[in-house]
């Protein structure tokens, strides 16, 4: 049977779960969780979306994400593939970290968003890995009591739902994270209301159905992502395919294989056959224009431009 395409809309609330291929440990120290970390700042800068809690375990993650314009799979996507490379990098290895797809359930923010982020903080106590959640550091909770700054994570939501004022708002923050230490596994966080994709009411269901099918684009061709950069460039396609090394036409060689990478459905194989370039220099291609995109303020202009118009 075809598995069910993810809902997404602006706005939407996702509770969700990516653990290690056959179990393994997807993170062996603590450099691989600050690497992590590096992650998903440069993703929330990237994409827009919120963080509102996490917890990293040995071997699976917890994400409660809001997404903004674009789509969870694209944050998701990208996200999985930089640490993988990080991690296959620094182990000399190859092949998949991550299980599969990862899970994720569309929550209803003003119902569920509170005890989302109590449920995600709580995760190692239930583990029995520690007594209570402030031990454990690796998760979202000390943030919430202000132990830590982690800049890409939102708070203030669910904080401002217990009071204005910071210190209020964290003491009634504890005690609410206090009260649910006996709830235990809560399988609705994991696989929802409606067909393992939604948690909420039938009115919120409907809705989220709505609002997705409204949101939902098709893709980018990848005759539309050569039309609109050497548009942008003011080329042809005739010279991207056989323009030679000169920077400029190989700059939107590059621009083009980025884009090809970051847009689901699409391959830098198909890319390979239509251009007469080997996959290796167009990924190369890439990862050099990725690695510009913040010093270069022209060329970062030009990849916002493009993925307005096409992501």
């Amino acid at each position: 049977m075809a598995r069910k395409a993810r809902l997404h809309y602006p706005g939407a609330l996702y509770h969700v779960m990516a653990r290690g291929n056959a179990g393994q440990i997807i993170f062996a120290d603590d450099e691989d969780r600050c690497r992590f970390y590096l992650f998903l700042q440069e993703g929330v800068e990237k994409f827009g979306h919120r963080i509102h809690a996490f917890c990293l375990m040995n071997n699976h993650v917890h994400l409660a994400i809001q997404a903004g314009e674009k789509p969870l799979s694209r944050i998701m996507q990208t996200l999985c593939f930089r640490y993988t490379q990080w991690v296959n990098s620094r182990k000399k290895r190859v092949g998949h970290l991550f299980q599969g797809r990862y899970k994720a359930i569309v929550v209803d923010e003003d119902a569920y968003l509170a005890e989302l982020v109590r449920y995600i903080h709580l995760n190692p106590v239930r583990a029995h890995l520690v007594t209570t959640p402030e031990d454990y550091p690796w998760s979202g909770h000390r943030a919430y009591m202000g132990h830590e700054n982690l800049p890409w994570l939102t708070t203030d939501w669910v904080l401002s739902q217990f009071s204005q004022r910071l210190k209020t708002a964290r003491s009634r923050y504890s005690e609410f994270v206090k009260y649910g230490n006996a709830e235990g596994h809560r399988k609705e966080f994991h696989s929802g209301t409606s067909g393992g994709r939604i948690l909420g009411d039938d009115a919120f269901i409907e809705k989220a159905l709505e609002k997705a099918e409204q949101a939902e684009r098709k893709p980018a061709t990848l005759d539309e992502i050569i039309e609109k950069v050497v548009k942008l460039y003011g080329l042809t396609a005739k010279d991207i395919v056989t323009g030679g090394k000169q920077r400029y036409i190989a700059e939107a060689r590059g621009m083009i294989a980025y884009l090809v990478r970051e847009i689901s459905g699409l391959s830098l194989t198909d890319l390979s056959r239509s251009m007469r370039r080997d996959i290796s220099s167009l990924s190369h291609a890439a990862e050099r224009i990725s690695d510009r995109f913040k010093e270069d303020e022209e060329l970062e202009k030009r990849r916002r431009i493009l993925c307005d118009d096409l992501l």
